[in-house]
C-alpha cells in the first residue's frame, strides 16, 4: 500500500513539473513584438562579434585551433543560446524572495528546486525555438555554419546543450539564493553574470585565452555552461573525449544542484528564524 502511494505521489509530482514547464513554455509566446526586437538586437550584436573575430584572424588560416568558419559558428551558437541560458542575468527567484512570494510557493506539494527547474526548462526551450533556431538559420544563410558530424555528433551536441542549461540553471539558482541574506542581492548577481559570461566562453572562445587561464577554468563549472557544447558541436572533441566532456558537465550539474539545495535549506531556515 505504501509503495502504491509513493508511486501515486511520484506520478503527481511529475505531472506538476510537466505542467509548470508547459505553462512557462507558452508564456514565452505572449509577447511576439519583444521577441522580434530581441532577435534584431541579437543579430546586430552577433554581426559585430563576427566582424571582430574575423579581423582577429587576418590572413591566418587558424587561431588556437579555430578556423574562420569555426569562429562564425561559435558566434552563432553563443548568440543562439544567449536567451535560453539567461547569460545576461536571471533574477526571478530574488524577486520572489524579496516580495515574500516564496512563502506561498513553499505551500505547494512539490520540490521547490524541482519546480523552479521545470519552469526554467520550459522557458529555455521556448527561447531556443523562438530565438535560437532563428539565429542559427540566419547565420547559416548569411555566413554559413559548421554542423555536427553524423547522428552521433548531433546526439552528443543535444546532450551537451541540455547539460549546459542544467549546469547554468543550478549556478543561477545558487546566486539567486543570496536574496535570503541580502535585501539588495542584485549587485551580487551582476558580478556573477559577468564572471559567467567571461568564464563560460560566451565573450570569447576559451581556447583564445592563455594556457594558465584555461587550466584554471578547467577546475571550475563555467566551461560546462557553454564552452563544452561549442567544442562538441564543432567536433573539437569527439568519441571518448566527448563522453568525458559530458561526464564533467553532468558531475558539475549534480554538485551545483546539491549546493543549490543546501543554500535553499539554509535560506529558508534563516527566513523562519527571522519570522518570515
Amino acid at each position: 500500500m505504501n509503495a502504491a502511494l509513493l508511486r501515486r505521489e511520484g506520478g503527481l509530482s511529475l505531472r506538476q513539473y510537466g505542467a509548470a514547464a508547459r505553462l512557462s513554455f507558452r508564456r514565452q509566446f505572449a509577447y511576439p513584438a519583444a521577441t522580434f526586437w530581441g532577435l534584431l538586437t541579437n543579430l546586430f550584436f552577433g554581426a559585430l562579434r563576427v566582424a571582430v573575430l574575423l579581423a582577429l584572424f587576418g590572413l591566418k588560416p587558424q587561431v588556437a585551433g579555430f578556423t574562420p568558419a569555426d569562429a562564425v559558428t561559435y558566434t552563432g551558437l553563443t548568440q543562439a543560446f544567449l536567451a535560453a541560458f539567461s547569460l545576461f542575468g536571471w533574477y526571478d527567484l530574488m524577486r520572489t524572495v524579496h516580495r515574500g512570494e516564496v512563502v506561498t510557493e513553499l505551500l505547494r506539494p512539490h520540490s521547490f528546486l524541482g519546480f523552479w527547474m521545470a519552469q526554467d526548462a520550459g522557458r529555455a526551450a521556448a527561447q531556443f525555438l523562438l530565438r535560437g533556431v532563428t539565429i542559427l538559420a540566419l547565420y547559416a544563410a548569411l555566413w554559413g555554419l559548421n554542423w555536427p558530424e553524423g547522428a552521433s555528433g548531433w546526439l552528443l551536441t543535444v546532450l551537451s546543450a541540455g547539460l549546459a542549461w542544467a549546469c547554468g540553471f543550478a549556478f543561477r539558482f545558487l546566486v539567486n539564493g543570496a536574496a535570503f541574506w541580502s535585501p539588495d542581492a542584485v549587485g551580487i548577481g551582476r558580478f556573477a553574470w559577468a564572471l559567467m559570461g567571461l568564464a563560460c566562453g560566451f565573450l570569447m572562445p576559451l581556447a583564445f585565452f592563455p594556457a594558465w587561464f584555461q587550466t584554471l577554468l578547467a577546475w571550475t563549472p563555467f566551461p560546462s555552461m557553454m564552452n563544452s557544447t561549442v567544442e562538441v558541436w564543432l567536433g573539437h572533441v569527439s568519441g571518448a573525449a566527448a563522453l568525458r566532456v559530458l561526464g564533467v558537465q553532468a558531475a558539475w550539474t549534480v554538485v551545483l544542484l546539491g549546493l543549490a539545495q543546501f543554500v535553499l535549506a539554509r535560506g529558508l531556515r534563516r527566513l523562519e528564524v527571522a519570522g518570515g
